[in-house]
């Protein structure tokens, strides 16, 4: 069998700069994942995969010149997939490897007919005319904008399929490396209120505009001493920051100022948290000797912290936390906003805010040498060659 090249990254959205080619939807499925029909979330894929010309008669593509990208709707595509099926070269065909069906093709204008006439059926015998790949083939195994290693998803949709999909398209819209309660403590709930979400219509922006009045509330409360109050609405706002990216994920709804808006909330709350925090001791009845310079190590080493993520970035042209297996494994408890909030509302629960803000300068300053460290340990290891993530491996 013939494979086609694989597309380093699976970042979706990037092409190849080649013209993209005219697209034909052929089946379809009575059935809705995140409340979009298989036709409808192919449609938003291509679109945001740079493909405007999309129909439903290969007969009118057949007529025409160019590459054509042929796709069954009774299938849910990975995004990687169609990004990089719209950057394949003609005569690629995608096969599902449970089914060994033809899912997808890329062809000739004049090859159109004849492989429309084929699709969802087996294609086992189409590797002597045409390049044949799997998701694995096509898009490789390594996800670099989500950080983490799994293959593509493509599956067929029908009724008795619906809830294993939506589990698994939910799943593949997680970060692999990130914080310890993002990763294992709201995927459960957060996909259920992510598929309530899409069954009403409620958008990511309006998901992160609720975070961001729970962002305002948790100040107030922190800094009038309220603790439990304050930890209750950081963590409702901690809870909707992982609904909105992967609602806009499943539904195929992220755009440049939704990005935006929810990456400026999270980077610019924490620090107005914290000395939130340690201005309520007072209020609380609390006492934090030397309060300025716990302040001063909390702030700082954040926005160091941050500083140090970018250089390590622009030095070796990948995240710092993926790395290593340690560094994915330091992401977790790294001194950023959720760990954080496990410090300081386990120091609630025993009476004593004051020592949780303690802790977490104290942990600041680690992550701060833990960091510093990494970057010298990759500007060493780049004398061998360049620095590469364990994830890619």
């Amino acid at each position: 069998m013939t494979q086609a090249p694989s597309a380093e990254g699976r970042n979706a959205g990037e092409t190849s700069g080649a013209t993209p080619p005219i697209a034909v939807l052929l089946g379809d499925s009575d059935v809705r994942i995140w409340g979009l029909s298989g036709a409808e979330r192919l449609r938003r894929q291509l679109q945001r995969a740079g493909v405007r010309d999309v129909g439903e008669e290969p007969a009118v593509a057949a007529a025409q010149s160019g590459r054509v990208l042929l796709l069954h709707c009774g299938w849910v595509f990975d995004e990687s997939l169609v990004v990089a099926l719209a950057a394949a070269t003609a005569g690629t065909v995608l096969l599902d490897e449970g089914s060994d069906r033809l899912v997808a093709a890329v062809v000739d204008a004049a090859q159109c007919r004849d492989v429309a006439a084929r699709l969802g059926e087996p294609g086992a015998n189409l590797a002597s005319a045409f390049r044949v790949a799997t998701p694995a083939t096509l898009v490789g195994t390594y996800n670099a904008r989500l950080r983490k290693r799994e293959t593509a998803f493509l599956g067929a949709l029908d009724a008795s399929t619906v809830s294993a999909i939506e589990k698994r398209t939910f799943a593949a819209s997680y970060k692999g490396v990130t914080d310890i309660v993002t990763k294992y403590v709201w995927p459960w709930p957060a996909r259920h209120v992510t598929r309530f979400c899409a069954r009403f219509g409620i958008s990511p922006n309006q998901v992160t505009l609720a975070s961001l009045a729970f962002v305002i509330v948790a100040f107030f409360q922190f800094r009038d001493g309220h603790y439990l109050g304050g930890l209750l609405a950081a963590w409702i706002m901690t809870f909707l920051d992982t609904v909105d990216g992967k609602l806009a994920r499943v539904t195929l709804q992220s755009s440049k100022f939704g990005d935006v808006f929810d990456h400026g909330i999270d980077l610019i709350h924490p620090p107005f948290w914290w000395w939130a925090w340690i201005a309520g001791l007072s209020v609380a009845g609390c006492s934090l000797p030397d309060h300025d310079l716990v302040l001063a190590i909390v702030l700082v080493g954040y926005v160091a912290q941050r500083l140090e993520e970018g250089i390590f970035q622009l030095l070796f042209g990948m995240a710092m936390h993926v790395w290593r297996p340690f560094d994915s494994f330091f992401r977790m408890i790294t001194a950023r906003r959720n760990p954080n909030l496990v410090i300081l509302s386990i120091s609630v629960l025993f009476g004593r805010p004051d020592i949780g803000m303690q802790i977490v300068a104290i942990w600041v300053l680690i992550c701060f040498v833990v960091h510093a460290s990494c970057i010298v340990q990759g500007m060493i290891a780049r004398r061998r060659g360049p620095l590469s993530s364990w994830l890619a491996a």
